[in-house]
Order: C-alpha cells, then sequence, then structure tokens
C-alpha cells in the first residue's frame, strides 16, 4: 500500500502501515490517494476499516465482478476492470485475463483497490508523483477520470491484437481448410465474447459519472468522463464488428469444407460412372457361357480368336467417350 497527498504546490508521498496511517493521509490538507495493488484479503480490510469502505465493494474487487458504479452516504464506487490479451498455447488461441480495480471516490480522497498489478494505475501514479500540473490543480474526481481514462486507453491495444489475428484468420482460411482455422476463428469469437463481457457494462458505469449524478463529480469533469464513455462505445461497436468479421470468417471456412466435399464427391462420381459400363461387360464375359452346336444362343464370341483384344479395345472406347463427355461438361 502507498498513499500520497498533493495540491497545487507539490506532492507529498506518505507511508501507510496502519490503520492510524491511513485514517491520517485521508484527513490531510489537499488531495489524498491511497493506492493498493497485488492487495491480499488483509490490506483489504485493513483499507475498509481504516478509511470506512462497505465490506460488499471489497468482496466485489477480491471476486473480479460485474463492472457498475454505485453511491454511498460519503463516497462513490467505480468497478471497472484491467483486461489483458495473453498468447495461448495453440496458434490464433488467446486468453482475456481481467483483474477487478475498485475506485472509491470521496470529498478530497480517492482509493484505488486491485489484488493484481495494474499498468494503468501506475502511469497514472508516475504522473502524479512526477508532479504533473495538470493533475496537481484538480481535484479527486479528475484523478479518478485519469485512472479510467488509462484502462480504457488499453481496451484499443487488445482490439489492434484481435484485429491482427483476424487478418491472420482471414488470410489462413482461403489457404487452409485445417481444423486448427476453425478452432482460432472459434477462440476469437470467446475472447471477444469475453472482452464484451467486460465492456458493456464499462460504458454503464462510466455514464453514470458522465452525467455527474455522484456528488464528489464536479461539474467541469463530466466532459471527461463523457469523453471516456464515447470511447467505450467505439469498443463495443469495434467488438460487434470484429464479432461479424470472424462469423463470416467461419462462414468462408464453412463453405469452403462443403465446396472441397463437393470436388471430391465429383471425383469419386465420375469414377464410378466410368466403371459402371465395364464392370457390366466383365460381368457379362465372366459367366463363360461357350456357345456350340449345342448352345446356339450361348456366347459365340467366347470361342473366336479376336474376342478379348475385342473386348478390351470396346471397354477403352467407351471409358474415352464418358472422358470426354465429362470434360465436354466440365464436371474434369
Amino acid at each position: 500500500m502507498r498513499a500520497v497527498v498533493f495540491d497545487r504546490d507539490g506532492v507529498e508521498e506518505r507511508a501507510v502501515d496502519t490503520a492510524a496511517d491511513l485514517r491520517a493521509v485521508r484527513d490531510a490538507a489537499g488531495t489524498t490517494w491511497v493506492r493498493a495493488t497485488g492487495a491480499t484479503t488483509a490490506d483489504l480490510q485493513l483499507v475498509a476499516d481504516a478509511v470506512g469502505l462497505h465490506a460488499l465493494t471489497i468482496e466485489d474487487v477480491e471476486h473480479h465482478r460485474r463492472p457498475k458504479t454505485e453511491a454511498y452516504d460519503d463516497y462513490t464506487f467505480t468497478l471497472l476492470k484491467d483486461a489483458e490479451l495473453r498468447r495461448g498455447e495453440q496458434v490464433f488461441q488467446e486468453e482475456i485475463d481481467d483483474v477487478a480495480v475498485g475506485i472509491y471516490l470521496g470529498e478530497g480522497w480517492i482509493v484505488t483497490l486491485s489484488t493484481g498489478e495494474i499498468p494503468a494505475v501506475d502511469a497514472v501514479w508516475s504522473a502524479v508523483t512526477g508532479a504533473e500540473r495538470r493533475l496537481l490543480a484538480r481535484g479527486p474526481d479528475f484523478l479518478a477520470y485519469r485512472v479510467i481514462d488509462a484502462l480504457v486507453d488499453d481496451y484499443f491495444g487488445i482490439l489492434d491484437d484481435v484485429e491482427t489475428e483476424i487478418e491472420a484468420i482471414e488470410e489462413a482460411v482461403l489457404e487452409s481448410t485445417e481444423i486448427e482455422v476453425l478452432e482460432g476463428i472459434n477462440s476469437v469469437r470467446r475472447d471477444l465474447l469475453a472482452f464484451r463481457k467486460i465492456a458493456w457494462p464499462s460504458r454503464e458505469a462510466v455514464n453514470v459519472l458522465a452525467r455527474g449524478d455522484p456528488d464528489p463529480i464536479q461539474p467541469e469533469t463530466e466532459k471527461y468522463f463523457r469523453d471516456v464513455a464515447n470511447h467505450l462505445v467505439q469498443v463495443v461497436d469495434l467488438i460487434e464488428t470484429y464479432r461479424d468479421l470472424t462469423s463470416g470468417a467461419r462462414d468462408i471456412y464453412l463453405n469452403t469444407i462443403s465446396q472441397s466435399t463437393n470436388e471430391v464427391m465429383k471425383a469419386l462420381t465420375v469414377v464410378a460412372t466410368i466403371f459402371i459400363p465395364l464392370t457390366f461387360v466383365v460381368g457379362v464375359y465372366g459367366m463363360n457361357f461357350v456357345g456350340g452346336p449345342d448352345a446356339p444362343l450361348n456366347m459365340p464370341e467366347l470361342a473366336w480368336a479376336y474376342g478379348y483384344p475385342a473386348v478390351m479395345l470396346g471397354m477403352a472406347a467407351m471409358v474415352a467417350v464418358l472422358l470426354w463427355y465429362f470434360r465436354h461438361r466440365e464436371w474434369l
């Protein structure tokens, strides 16, 4: 856990090892930011008891609940998620990892809690400790905006990676009908669905802040939250677009498989059609009914010296005629 107190005149980092330290930091003059990343259950409970955070909000952070915004008597609680796209072991397979980030916004203070490391929070923390003038001149509501904006900006990086995977899949669909391609398509669709479950409620959570409903949100800060809400609308729209693209890639794959099957069936049908008359001829002459004076209706050609060559030439002629016919109909 770390804490910083700042105003227009400067920034001061303070130690927060005990509940008394946390209460003293919260009540300090200026804007206070208490930050706990990679927090354990004990850390979360310590902050909750010292600052006066509701137990249900701590449970939401610890168990990675759905993004939301809720108003309490002394603060506003916003739960968002940091998301990351990790490469899996199989081709095209990705995995969405998410970590809940609890943002508690009160009068003159802000608390951010998470059970994992959050790069977006680290970036804003560095800006504050680096005495960025724009941050120091604003209140905790603008600081909350910067944290949320950084989280949402990372979503676009995920979408860029997904777009790259979709482009690779579209090329693979045109070149291969291996089952791995279909597995890749289904994997990306699952990732987009999982990401949609993060982005959609996040948009609703930020919309509450953009409307200025919570008391800690100043009127001049509402436009910044509206900008973040618009970014989340773009994220949701891109997710839907990419899902349509993966659906199209899957349809192309299935059509390619169907077309390939049809080509195989066509080839087998041609082969079977060629062999049907040949089988008939060999079946007839395989009966071996030799003709003679006592059996004038039997096969006289069995005793003919050129009977075998004549049959073979006749069969070859049938094959040639059938091949010509199939090529004429463009079946070959």
